[in-house]
């Protein structure tokens, strides 16, 4: 069996050298699932008009920001990326006790990108997401044709100043603020349930 691992990861002062944030992930998508990085400007939008995410269309807003997204070239949404306002989203899959929708609606890749075009804080990405979320839903295949793959999913979302970890299992979500320790302040998600019996 070959190894394979998803993980995001966050580090944010005091663990980093000059108050810097390093943020990060790795991916075990399909190998031979083409991977692009692409840039996407900021943009004035007719809000009047639909967004065509991956699967689904959903509500367009007035101005998105420019981003920088790292994803599978097939789909509309993304895995990892930044945005002009220095914010960052990750995500994961992750499965539960809830049944995971086939459905198509939202993927957790489309969510992603969302939060990082119409928000310019960490906090502020997470209640995009929570709102389209709750909304819209999230399902559907998460691979290009042959192979039905889906799941819920988890996000690390940081800027500059914090970050936060939100899971979804459907429609339902929890979310929690990244708390550093004295020295250290290291934290990062994979393919599994990071909360507890706190939620």
């Amino acid at each position: 069996m070959e190894p394979y691992s998803c993980d995001t990861f966050v580090a944010l002062p005091p663990a980093t050298i000059d108050k810097r944030i390093i943020f990060g992930k790795n991916s075990d998508r399909l190998c031979d699932e083409v991977q692009e990085v692409v840039y996407f400007p900021a943009a004035v939008h007719d809000s009047r008009e639909p967004l065509k995410c991956t699967y689904i269309e959903i509500d367009q807003v007035s101005e998105t920001y420019a981003v920088v997204l790292s994803r599978p070239a097939w789909l509309w949404g993304a895995e990892m990326g930044a945005n002009e306002h220095g914010v960052c989203i990750g995500n994961e899959a992750v499965w539960g006790r809830e049944e995971v929708c086939d459905e198509e609606a939202l993927l957790g890749m489309d969510l992603v990108r969302l939060g990082l075009e119409r928000a310019d804080t960490a906090e502020k990405a997470l209640k995009v997401i929570v709102d389209l979320l709750e909304k819209y839903g999230q399902g559907g295949n998460c691979t290009e044709g042959r192979v039905e793959f889906s799941y819920h999913n988890s996000f690390l979302i940081a800027d500059r100043n914090e970050a936060w970890i939100l899971e979804t299992a459907g429609k339902h979500w929890a979310a929690e603020k990244v708390k550093g320790m004295e020295n250290f302040f290291f934290l990062f998600i994979r393919e599994q349930i990071y909360f507890g019996s706190q939620f």
